[in-house]
């Protein structure tokens, strides 16, 4: 390949990415593309219609397709049609494969559905693209634990089912009491894939509020009073709630129809389960929950999980927790490091059809 035609092609991927985080106004987009549409039919015509096919018109139509709104983009189905029709006057039907106008009538059709599908958003072009990039981002630093200090360390993962770009499974952390304490959330919100991502987007920021604003005990009762507001089809959700004394090690766990937590206790070399009880969020209006209390000592550690990483259709549910501890109690001896927690779920759930979240936090020695 020469190098100029490989310069050219390196430069389409870095327009495409500057487009994609600096839009230009969609008025000169279109001018923009109509006159690329002219350029290219001007080629045909004068040049060569073989360097400058009739089908290279798909080229502005699929930019378009990411650039414009729908009306800006009708516009630009109009103008790239007025090309087609003065290419077949000037070079006759002889020289036109019907598979090329195919191609540009079906690319266009394309096009303009990715344009109306975005225009129903409210954001046209681009930017409802970047929105969605900037949810996922926030829903991820939401999710991320404050630094901890001392003997405290922890991890976090969430694995979307199927590699979607948004979970129904979410944490939300915050310090409280001046940085003693330590709260943490992780909830798994009913359904799958982006219909349950949007419920997770809007519930994670509520929820966030919440923790570390409310005393702990209160949390789950405020956030159950939220879901019934909410009124949702499918509207309920199970959470684990973590509430831990960074200077003294007392810990206090509370469940909402969540999967019990477990405990390692340094002392014994064992993982036990925390039996606590509470309905789902988002069922009952009036719902109390209790919470397992206890002490992490060094060596020690809690580990909260999603159903996603226990749960397989047509299996007890308890065979899939004790799976899930028996591969904990493996990576006892080479120590709580980092990464074990994503080694946990991948031994666990690898290939898994649904959300997967995580929190394993220990105490070092």
């Amino acid at each position: 390949m020469p190098a100029a035609l490989r310069a050219a092609v390196g430069v389409i991927p870095r327009l495409i990415t500057r487009a994609r985080r600096n839009p230009p106004p969609e008025g000169v987009a279109l001018a923009g593309l109509l006159m690329a549409a002219g350029l290219l039919l001007l080629g045909g015509v004068v040049v060569s219609d073989w360097l400058f096919p009739l089908a290279a018109q798909v080229l502005p139509l699929l930019f378009g397709g990411l650039l414009l709104g729908r009306r800006a983009m009708q516009r630009l189905l109009v103008g790239v049609g007025l090309c087609l029709a003065v290419d077949l006057l000037v070079l006759g039907w002889a020289v036109v494969r019907p598979g090329a106008l195919v191609t540009v009538a079906v690319t266009g059709l394309v096009a303009h559905e990715f344009a109306r599908s975005r225009d129903e958003t409210g954001l046209g072009g681009l930017r409802g693209d970047s929105v969605l990039v900037e949810l996922r981002r926030r829903l991820a630093l939401q999710g991320a634990l404050p630094p901890l200090d001392g003997p405290w360390r922890a991890e976090t993962v969430l694995r979307p089912a199927g590699g979607a770009p948004f979970a129904g499974d979410f944490i939300v952390s915050a310090c409280a009491d001046e940085g003693r304490r330590l709260e943490i959330a992780l909830v798994d919100v009913s359904g799958k894939g982006v219909e349950a991502g949007t419920r997770s987007l809007l519930l994670s920021g509520a929820l966030g509020g919440l923790l570390g604003a409310l005393p702990s005990r209160d949390f789950l009762l405020a956030a159950n009073s939220y879901l019934v507001q909410q009124e949702w089809e499918e509207g309920f959700a199970t959470a684990a709630q973590l509430s831990l004394n960074l200077q003294t090690g007392e810990y206090a766990i509370s469940s909402a129809g969540h999967p019990p937590a477990a405990h390692f206790d340094a002392g014994s070399g064992r993982w036990s389960l925390l039996e606590t009880a509470g309905p789902a969020l988002g069922l009952l209006p009036e719902a109390t929950y209790s919470a397992d209390r206890g002490v992490m000592r060094p060596g020690d550690a809690l580990l909260l999980y999603t159903d996603g990483l226990v749960e397989i259709p047509g299996r007890d549910l308890s065979l899939g927790i004790d799976k899930l501890l028996g591969e904990a109690e493996r990576l006892v001896a080479t120590g709580f490091t980092a990464g074990c927690g994503a080694l946990l779920v991948d031994r666990v759930a690898q290939g898994s059809s649904d959300d997967r979240g995580l929190v394993l936090l220990w105490r070092e020695r």
